[in-house]
């Protein structure tokens, strides 16, 4: 009798030790969660910063067609989308209104760049504040979309990479090289 409890007295230690374990790493993985979106957006920071500095001064005010934005216009364009999405999902009150940044009667290559990289620290600053758990929460973006704020991350993620994107053609345009593809 005294065996059969020693033996269940081990398995009842191994089982709370592998549930101990199991919960680490699991929070060890979630939280890599938080910790790698910000380094995405750290790098998605600096990438775009390249492209900021690449274009000359002159060529923040160029538009290959008349019906299409600036330069200029472009990146603050992106940088909306960062502050309305991002306070979507990390709960973070906008320090600016929705299209404000597009709107800025100062579109110089200082101020926008100012601009910009404000909008991506207002991200990477409030996404650090976030738990994992709140990652994984689900809300209606803009009220319409059901999505998890991991997800709404994402969406905007690409909508700064698909407007930085469409700046390459601005760059060669204006005689100017394109920085090499950031990925790492």
């Amino acid at each position: 009798m005294v065996i059969k409890q020693i033996i269940i007295m081990q398995r009842i230690k191994l089982i709370t030790t592998l549930c101990l374990v199991l919960g680490l790493i699991h929070s060890t993985l979630a939280q890599s969660s938080v910790d790698e979106t910000v380094k995405e957006w750290e790098r998605a920071k600096a990438y775009t910063k390249e492209y900021l500095d690449a274009m000359p001064e002159s060529g923040y005010g160029l538009k290959p067609t008349p019906e299409m934005r600036s330069f200029a216009e472009q990146m603050l364009h992106l940088t909306d989308g960062n502050y309305g999405f991002a306070a979507q999902a990390t709960g973070a009150q906008s320090p600016v209104g929705q299209g404000e940044s597009e709107k800025a009667g100062d579109k110089s290559k200082a101020n926008v760049t100012k601009l910009v990289l404000a909008g991506y620290d207002f991200v990477i600053n409030n996404v650090k504040k976030m738990t994992p758990a709140q990652l994984n929460e689900s809300i209606k973006l803009f009220g319409q979309f059901e999505m998890t704020k991991a997800g709404v991350l994402a969406k905007v993620f690409e909508h700064q990479t698909h407007h930085r994107g469409q700046t390459t053609v601005y760059l060669r345009l204006a005689g100017a090289k394109p920085p090499q593809e950031k990925l790492f």
